[in-house]
């Protein structure tokens, strides 16, 4: 299995804040790769490179090959560190993943058929309560990201964790910790124009 996004990277072997500036300032992102069978290892990939892979969502929800000195690993983005004032990539964590093995990832929601809904149709707005969620599968089966369907919801109804249309093979960790769990991620709410219009 092939990722479309390859990673590539080269050994860090010192640590610390000032080796970490330094790279920072020489156009470099420090990074670590941990788990599996293999020990932890210190990274240094190229920023420009970094930037243009994590401006596709779908990176962060993807099994991604990791190429460090020439040698290729397979993991999955856990960690971004950002700047806070700044475009600038601080630190990535890359957990390595074994294709046999299920994974938990935090995977992205994607919202259709909002204005085009029962309630969207009345003047409702989509109050989100969740823009993404964490599953449970197996890497070859991790999905880019998840569909919630609003063409049904009209004004004072809510969709939860339970009602999301899941892949095969894909569990909702929330939902694995029982029906308590079943949280609200998505109600159509009636905005001001739609409450008049109901009192004309």
């Amino acid at each position: 299995m092939s990722s479309v996004f390859e990673f590539v990277a080269e050994r860090r072997e010192q640590s610390g804040k000032n080796v970490a500036r330094r790279a920072r300032r020489q156009g470099n992102v420090p990074a670590v790769i941990y788990g599996g069978l293999g020990a932890p290892q210190m990274l240094l990939l190229n920023h420009n490179e970094v930037i243009k892979h994590l401006a596709h969502e779908a990176v962060y929800s993807h099994v991604l090959d990791i190429t460090v000195d020439g040698k290729k690993e397979q993991a999955i983005l856990k960690g971004v560190q950002r700047h806070p004032a700044r475009v600038q990539i601080l630190h990535l964590d890359f957990l390595r993943v074994n294709m046999s093995e299920e994974l938990k990832v935090h995977v992205p929601l994607h919202f259709i058929n909002e204005h085009s809904s029962v309630g969207g149709k009345k003047g409702g707005i989509a109050a989100h309560s969740m823009v993404d969620i964490e599953v449970s599968c197996l890497p070859s089966l991790l999905p880019e990201y998840l569909e919630v369907n609003l063409a049904g919801l009209d004004i004072g109804e809510t969709i939860h964790l339970s009602d999301i249309v899941l892949p095969k093979g894909v569990e909702i960790l929330a939902l694995l910790q029982g029906p308590e769990h079943d949280l609200p991620v998505v109600s159509m709410m009636a905005s001001k124009a739609s409450k008049d219009d109901a009192a004309v």
